[in-house]
């Protein structure tokens, strides 16, 4: 699979709590690349929490430093990148998006909410109705999500190793293989 891929990156995007800090951990594995999470980087460039960051530079700020992240990521090969739940929203960010393979990780509003109920750690959930605040932000990004190589459609019972496998599966349907002149 890795010879397949040519070293190329795989970026997985998604809603929060899709899981695809967790899955693409587990292809990093599968594919001898190395992993990265944008929103680790961001963290550690920063020294402050997403929370805090949210709070001090709003959230136009934080998409800055994303696509600044992003754009250094974008630099190397061989690796599996988990984004933030809102890369997709600025058009700039397709364009290092589309050196990888794009991967959606597409999980439903209610098991999305099951998993992120107890989460303090995301700034956009804290909302009177943190379900209709999921729901929208899907909605609003469902058209951009759409635009990805392969998408994953989570169910319930999946276990992340089920997901990976999927998706391993799935990459070579969208990988033209390189011909040998």
């Amino acid at each position: 699979m890795s010879s397949l891929l040519q070293g190329v990156n795989l970026y997985l995007i998604g809603m929060m709590g899709a899981g695809k800090t967790t899955v693409g951990r587990l292809l990093a594995k599968h594919l001898g690349y190395g992993f990265v999470d944008t929103d680790d980087v961001i963290i550690k460039a920063a020294g402050k929490s997403i929370n805090q960051l949210f709070a001090q530079e709003g959230e136009a700020g934080f998409r800055q430093l994303e696509s600044d992240v992003l754009a250094q990521i974008c630099a190397y090969t061989k690796l599996t990148i988990a984004t933030g739940g809102g890369i997709v929203l600025r058009q700039e960010n397709w364009g290092y998006l589309h050196h990888g393979l794009i991967v959606w990780l597409d999980v439903p509003i209610e098991l999305l909410y099951s998993r992120l109920a107890e989460d303090t750690t995301r700034p956009l959930l804290q909302d009177a109705d943190p379900k209709g605040k999921l729901r929208s932000l899907l909605e609003q990004r469902t058209p951009l999500y759409s635009q990805a190589d392969l998408r994953i459609t989570v169910q319930e019972e999946e276990t992340p190793e089920e997901i990976t496998k999927r998706v391993l599966e799935a990459i070579p349907s969208v990988l033209k293989p390189q011909v040998s002149h």
